[in-house]
C-alpha cells in the first residue's frame, strides 16, 4: 500500500467502527419500538364524570365571547378604525337575545361583538349597566334558534364545599370547563365605582382573564353566580376566584331590562359617619338627618338635632332589618340591598332607650 494513504488507516477503520455501530444499535433500537396495545374502556364515564360531560354539553351552546372595540382615528390619514380593547365571556339569559356579562368586560367599548357558541358573531347593542354590581345587559338580534337561555338557581341556599363549575373563555381561548368547590360565602370585593358587592361567592374552580361574565354554576347544572374577580399578583388563577351571586343578578337584571337602570333601595335618610359613631360608642347606624317627604320621615323616625340649650341629641339608631343585626353604614347598606324599591321592611330601632319597631317601605335611594 501507498505509504501516503498508510496514515489514514486509522481514520478509516474508526469510521467503518462507527458505521457498524450506528447500524447495530439503530437495529436493535427499531426492533424495540412498536405501538403500545390500548386498554380496552370499561365502557362507562363515573356517574360524577358523566354529569360533569353533560353539564358542559348542556350549557355550552349559552356561554358566549365578547369583544369589546374602541374607535380610534389615524394621526395621520384621520381615518377611524376599530381596535380590540379587550375581551371576556357573557352567557344568554332570554330568547329575546339579552346577554350578561360584567360591566368591567365591556366598559368604555364604541362597539361589541358578540361571537355564539356555533361561531357566528353579532353586534351587540348596551341595554343597560350596574357598575356597582359589576353587571352590565347587552342585547343581540340573533334568531331564537340561536338563543339558548341558561338555567337560573339561587344563591340564598348555597353550602360551602359544594361542587361548583365555571365556563367562559380564559385567554381568548375556546369555552373552557373547569371544576371545584364553593370555598367561601358571604365575602365582599370592590366594584369598578368603589361601593362594595355584598355576598360574593368564593370559589377554587380555576377562572383566568377572560373568564370575566361567565357564568359559575352548580351541580345541576343551574347559574349560581357570575365569574368577576380573581385575586393574583401575576394575573393567572391561584385557587381564589370570585363570582357576583345569581340572587343580586336576577334582581338586578331584571331592571335593566326594564328601564336600562338599576334602583337603589333606601330610607330617604343620610347616617352618621361610622368613624363618629365609633367615637361615641353607637351600637348600629345613627340617623344624622331625615328627608322631608321621604319613606323614614312618613314612618316617623327622626334624626339627630340640637336642644334649646345647644346639646346634640342623637337621632334613631338602626340596630336590625327584617331581624338581622345592623353594626354600621355598610351592614345596613346589605339588608337593604336584598331587597327593591316599593318593598316594605321592618326596622328595630333605638331611641331614649327604648326599642321600638317601624314598618317602612323602601324608596328608590335618589328620591327626596
Amino acid at each position: 500500500m501507498n505509504k501516503k494513504y498508510t496514515k489514514f488507516l486509522p481514520y478509516f477503520f474508526l469510521i467503518i467502527a462507527g458505521l457498524f455501530f450506528y447500524h447495530s444499535t439503530g437495529s436493535l433500537s427499531r426492533d424495540k419500538v412498536e405501538f403500545r396495545p390500548v386498554t380496552p374502556s370499561p365502557g362507562e364515564f363515573s356517574k360524577e364524570e358523566q354529569a360533569t360531560i353533560d353539564i358542559f354539553k348542556k350549557t355550552s351552546s349559552s356561554v358566549i365571547y365578547i369583544t369589546n372595540k374602541q374607535v380610534r382615528r389615524d394621526l395621520f390619514s384621520l381615518d377611524v378604525f376599530k381596535i380590540p380593547q379587550g375581551a371576556g365571556s357573557g352567557f344568554i339569559w332570554d330568547e329575546n337575545g339579552h346577554i350578561v356579562t360584567n360591566f368591567h368586560v365591556i366598559y368604555n367599548a364604541n362597539e361589541i361583538d358578540v361571537t355564539l357558541n356555533d361561531g357566528s358573531v353579532w353586534d351587540a347593542r348596551l341595554v343597560g349597566v350596574d357598575p356597582d354590581h359589576d353587571i352590565a345587559v347587552l342585547r343581540i338580534n340573533a334568531p331564537k334558534t340561536k338563543l339558548m337561555p341558561v338555567l337560573i338557581g339561587t344563591s340564598s341556599d348555597l353550602q360551602v364545599g359544594q361542587k361548583v363549575l365555571a365556563l367562559g373563555n380564559p385567554f381568548g381561548l375556546d369555552l373552557t370547563l373547569t371544576t371545584g368547590i364553593i370555598s367561601a360565602l358571604g365575602r365582599t370585593i370592590e366594584a369598578m365605582t368603589g361601593r362594595t358587592i355584598f355576598d360574593v361567592i368564593q370559589t377554587d374552580a380555576a377562572i383566568n382573564p377572560g373568564n370575566s361574565g361567565g357564568p359559575l354554576l352548580d351541580s345541576f347544572g343551574r347559574v349560581i353566580g357570575m365569574n368577576t374577580s380573581i385575586i393574583s399578583p401575576s394575573g393567572a388563577s391561584t385557587g381564589i376566584g370570585f363570582a357576583v351571586p345569581i340572587d343580586t343578578i336576577n334582581r338586578n337584571v331584571s331592571q335593566l331590562i326594564a328601564m336600562g337602570k338599576v334602583e337603589r333601595p333606601g330610607l330617604g335618610i343620610t347616617l352618621v359617619p361610622n368613624n363618629i359613631a365609633k367615637r361615641l360608642e353607637i351600637q348600629g347606624t345613627c340617623i344624622l338627618e331625615v328627608i322631608p317627604n321621604g319613606a323614614a320621615d312618613r314612618a316617623g323616625l327622626q334624626g339627630t338635632k340640637r336642644n334649646s340649650t345647644g346639646s346634640i341629641l342623637l337621632g334613631d339608631v338602626i340596630i336590625e332589618v327584617e331581624g338581622n343585626k345592623v353594626n354600621n353604614s355598610e351592614d345596613l347598606i346589605k339588608e337593604l340591598s336584598r331587597y327593591k324599591v316599593g318593598d316594605s321592611v321592618t326596622l328595630k330601632i333605638l331611641r331614649d332607650k327604648n326599642i321600638m319597631e317601624k314598618r317602612i317601605k323602601l324608596q328608590p335611594i335618589d328620591s327626596k
